[in-house]
């Protein structure tokens, strides 16, 4: 894939900010994972990514002092973008700016410290990818 693929593929995908506050946490168990973003389990913890009013739900071990927006990254080419990541997480880190990248199966997710989403969105864009405003997350055991 040369840069140029990769600047196609950009200019042709989108991203959507998801509506909540989003917290990381180390917990003892998940009951329902359905109900929230991400639940990872390896041989030395499991991490749940939720919406802040959720982590009352869990068995909360420790959580990231700090509350995140979550961006979701519609790429237009999952799997097949090599340097996707690369380049998204090379402009945070020139403008100073954490991020944390989890991705599924259909796109891509940048967290973002809540207080700097406006900053995010700006680099998101100065990127190449094309903002398309905001969208509700409802986990999918959610009624």
């Amino acid at each position: 894939m040369t840069r140029s693929d990769l600047r196609d593929i950009i200019a042709n995908s989108t991203f959507e900010v998801v509506n909540g506050t989003f917290v990381y946490a180390q917990v003892r168990a998940v009951a329902e994972p359905e109900g929230h973003f991400m639940v990872t389990r390896d041989r030395d913890e499991i991490t749940v990514v939720t919406e802040q009013a959720r982590l009352a739900a869990l068995d909360v071990i420790q959580r990231n002092k700090d509350d995140y927006a979550l961006i979701a990254v519609n790429v237009a080419v999952p799997f097949y973008c090599v340097g996707l990541i690369s380049a998204v997480s090379a402009e945070f880190a020139a403008d100073g700016r954490d991020i944390l990248v989890v991705s599924t199966y259909s796109k891509d997710y940048v967290m973002v410290k809540l207080e700097a989403l406006s900053q995010a969105r700006a680099i998101l864009v100065r990127v190449g990818f094309r903002d398309q405003g905001t969208a509700d997350y409802a986990p999918s055991g959610s009624v």
